[in-house]
């Protein structure tokens, strides 16, 4: 009976401390959610998650729901990129509003002396990697999402350990998630000829200092801290490679020589600097003065987004630009899931009687994006827009193109995770020759799109309609 008793008061006691502690989880939850500067769907659908399903949704916000680092962009601040001896951009280039948009929220000014030279394949990005990699003088850093396990990962990272044998400073740095199935193997390899690797923010929560949902999204490769090769190329299979593929996405990247080039070194080194806890100043006393040399004519900008920025800089860039734009607005994005305030701006202009014309693939490598952008694609075309579909194959190009004055390329998609959680790199590029060259490019894509015709009859409407709706609930947390 005692016993009966005992072990009654025992439960009793137990489910009050779960309850609150539970209590005071969510408390704290919502504290935090509430304090962060987020989009209000993206509000409200945490909030009515940790209300009404708590046990769910307060762990999962606790794993998942970080956007800003408070720490982490103080540390950064520090290191953010700003060199000595830049050279200015034209005067009527540094007066743009979007210019003082994005260095209102902490991004540099563009800088002036450098050359531009557009990757528009994955053949002839993997020549480029390899070009750089192996003409390399003192160092090679590497930021990537993605490292393929299968033999284009291989290759590259059995000729980085090849080149730090050879007394090279070669440093790689892979996203603990993008790369969670890399082979150790192949970088133990890298590690036993010198050279350093370092993964960014490990998945266990228990293993991080901030929300596992924070992911570096960012694809920077430096080469002698002066040649830079940035876009949305991952080092695998899908993205490049030294043979053509079937598969193979179609990217977009570019290749900067020149002090812009320097300033995405300056990015790296500040992602480096909290993933492996090297210090700063040592990381400061690498720099080579020589870097910042002149290199050609081309006006950029180097935006960097993210928990360690203080603002949006790269966000509000975009929404400058685009409220900028006197006839055209070119967007080309895997993903198309914006929020209120970039849709809204886009609407206005193309009912405007602006050219508007949004790319995206015809079926994207995930199916519940392709529901959620169903209702802003539906919205732009009525507004007047042009949409077109890529295909065949999958389109993971990323890039902006205003008029004919500006143009955006990095690593940035055009959906709620890019934009306003993952660590993400821009380039604004605002020299007419360079933009030019862009827009021929993307006249190109348009030669493999179809016209999006919305409204065709769905086979199970009922059940299209219930994931459309569904998609578009989540896609704040997607």
């Amino acid at each position: 009976m005692n016993e009966g008793v005992t072990e009654a008061v025992s439960t009793s006691i137990w489910s009050h401390l779960l309850t609150v502690g539970g209590v005071l989880l969510a408390l704290f939850a919502i504290a935090r959610l509430m304090s962060d500067k987020r989009q209000p769907g993206n509000t409200i659908a945490w909030l009515l998650g940790i209300v009404l399903v708590p046990y769910i949704a307060v762990p999962l916000f606790l794993l998942l729901g970080g956007r800003k680092i408070k720490r982490l962009a103080a540390e950064k601040t520090r290191i953010a990129p700003n060199l000595p001896d830049l050279v200015p951009p034209s005067p009527e280039i540094a007066d743009r509003p979007s210019v003082h948009a994005m260095r209102a929220n902490g991004s540099p000014g563009p800088v002036g002396g450098n050359a531009l030279r557009q990757l528009t394949d994955g053949e002839e990005a993997f020549a480029e990697f390899e070009k750089q990699i192996t003409a390399a003088r003192h160092s090679i850093h590497i930021a990537t999402f993605i490292l393929g396990r299968e033999a284009v990962g291989k290759r590259l990272v059995r000729l980085l350990a090849k080149r730090a044998r050879e007394g090279i400073k070669v440093r790689l740095q892979i996203d603990a998630f993008g790369s969670f199935f890399s082979h150790s193997s192949a970088l133990n390899e890298l590690r036993a000829a010198g050279g350093e690797v370092v993964k960014f923010l490990p998945v266990l929560p228990l293993a991080t200092r901030t929300s596992a949902n924070l992911r570096n999204h960012r694809k920077i490769a430096v080469f002698d801290q002066h040649i830079a090769i940035v876009g949305g190329h991952n080092l695998s299979r899908d993205y490049l490679g030294p043979t053509p593929y079937k598969k193979r996405f179609a990217d977009f990247g570019a290749v900067i020589t020149g002090p812009a080039a320097a300033l995405l070194n300056e990015v790296l080194l500040a992602d480096w600097a909290f993933a492996s806890g090297q210090s700063i100043e040592d990381l400061r006393g690498e720099r080579d003065p020589a870097a910042v040399k002149p290199a050609g004519k081309a006006d950029i900008q180097i935006v960097a987004s993210g928990p360690d920025v203080s603002g949006d800089a790269l966000y509000e860039g975009i929404l400058a630009l685009i409220q900028e734009a006197e006839s055209s607005i070119w967007i080309v994005t895997p993903y198309y899931i914006p929020d209120e305030v970039l849709q809204r701006s886009l609407l206005v202009k193309a009912r405007a009687g602006k050219d508007v014309t949004l790319i995206v693939p015809a079926r994207s490598n995930h199916v519940i994006t392709d529901y959620a952008r169903r209702h802003y694609l539906r919205e732009l075309h009525q507004a007047g827009a042009r949409i077109l579909f890529f295909q065949p194959g999958m389109l993971h190009s990323k890039a902006m193109i205003i008029d004919d004055c500006a143009g955006v390329l990095g690593s940035a998609n055009f959906d709620l995770r890019s934009l306003f959680v993952n660590f993400e790199i821009g380039v604004v590029v605002h020299s007419e020759p360079e933009v030019t060259a862009m827009r021929a490019w993307a006249g190109e894509l348009v030669r493999r799109c179809v016209v999006y015709t919305p409204g065709k009859p769905q086979r199970f409407p009922l059940l299209s309609n219930l994931a459309e709706d569904l998609s578009r609930l989540l896609a704040p947390l997607l």
